[in-house]
């Protein structure tokens, strides 16, 4: 059996180094031309044939020796705006944009991956597909690169993401559901604005924006069994303090686990806005905006992926997560066209995710791009004779 994590230790200081120069040089969803050219200009040196589609995105493809399925590994490459506080060495040189989710090391673990797989490719029955997604923070890419063919051909799709509070180099695995379906929510409420010594003489928003707010917050809490999360990140309204203004306008997002739970919510949040509407007398305009669909794994992909994973890094570095996180992933797009599994790569920091001072450990690199060699290969091993 191959061991994985051996050969991926061989090559660590390249990857480390490539992590490093993506690091320095981040750039925001649908802009990532850099770094998209940096990856693909990796692949073919793997001898790997690389299709370009959208803007930024591209497909690699390492077809093996032997016919058999196809397998897909996904990275996302763009950064957030984020000024750096790290004082690292090899710090953003980009003002006010920073990889701070650690998609730099999902690069260049993917990378890893592809030097690692096409050393093997005489082994491969199937191919491998590498998907290298833009504008995941912001603008769905998944969804994008799905509608422009990029899972044509492809059985099973895996993915991960750097989780900060996991030992670095260790593995977290989740099975069913993950991350959680968002919905986004605008609100504007109209009023009538009058001076604030005489408020009888108007209706007043900012009052009823508040209560809204509060009342939101509320929903947050158990429904059928799932945790749901109702925050408010914004408000705004008038310009001077003895004024009632006439609008007041707040922004939040929904997140629960499931579609069905996004139904039940929305409805609540609806109701919640009405009914405070009707007895403070103001007019609200509320926009519901869907967004991400949540991360759900498939059962057998995430055995798959587990069982690879112990081989690799040992059973000891291998946690099955009992509870899903309440944060958005556009993995799940993916997730919804083809069977596979998103798991989590330990990174060990103190600073968690989208932080200005969020710095992973650079081992994890080498273990997370021998994992990936190892779940891609083992699916592609029991899956040659099974009806897909």
């Amino acid at each position: 059996m191959t061991d994985w994590l051996k050969e991926a230790k061989e090559i660590e200081d390249e990857l480390i180094e490539l992590r490093r120069k993506i690091h320095r040089h981040p750039e925001d969803g649908n802009m990532e031309f850099v770094t998209s050219e940096l990856l693909t200009e990796e692949l073919e040196k793997c001898g790997i044939e690389v299709r370009r589609m959208l803007e930024t995105a591209a497909v690699g493809v390492l077809k093996g020796k032997y016919e058999g399925p196809c397998a897909a590994l996904r990275t996302d490459m763009d950064a957030l705006p984020v000024t750096e506080e790290t004082g690292l060495p090899f710090s953003s040189e980009v003002d006010g944009f920073m990889h701070a989710c650690g998609h730099d090391v999902h690069m260049a673990a993917l990378i890893g991956a592809a030097k690692l797989l096409a050393k093997h490719c005489d082994e491969i029955h199937g191919s491998i597909v590498f998907l290298l997604q833009p504008a995941e923070e912001n603008a769905g890419g998944a969804q994008r690169m799905i509608d422009a063919g990029a899972l044509d051909g492809v059985d099973a799709v895996f993915g991960a993401h750097v989780n900060p509070e996991l030992k670095a180099g260790s593995i977290g695995i989740r099975y069913g559901r993950f991350y959680a379906v968002s919905t986004r929510f605008n609100v504007t409420v109209h009023g009538k604005g009058t001076h604030g010594a005489e408020p009888e003489n108007g209706i007043d928003p900012l009052y009823a924006a508040c209560r809204m707010c509060a009342d939101l917050k509320d929903l947050t809490g158990i429904n059928n069994g799932q945790r749901d999360v109702v925050s408010v990140g914004m408000i705004q309204a008038g310009r001077a303090r003895n004024i009632i203004p006439d609008d007041a306008s707040f922004m939040g997002i929904l997140r629960t686990n499931g579609f069905e739970n996004r139904a039940l919510m929305t409805d609540k949040i609806l109701e919640t806005i009405g009914r405070i509407e009707e007895e403070t007398g103001v007019y609200a305009e509320t926009e519901i905006l869907y967004g991400y669909p949540g991360v759900e794994n498939h059962d057998r992909e995430t055995d798959i992926a587990q069982r690879a994973a112990e081989e690799t890094v040992g059973k000891e570095n291998v946690t099955v997560m009992e509870k899903g996180t309440m944060t958005s992933e556009d993995f799940g797009y993916f997730l919804l066209e083809k069977p596979g599994c998103f798991y989590h790569i330990g990174v060990e920091c103190d600073a968690p995710l989208h932080s200005p001072r969020f710095n992973p450990k650079e081992s994890a690199i080498a273990s997370a791009a021998a994992v990936h060699a190892a779940v891609l290969m083992k699916y592609l091993n029991e899956s040659q004779n099974a009806d897909l």
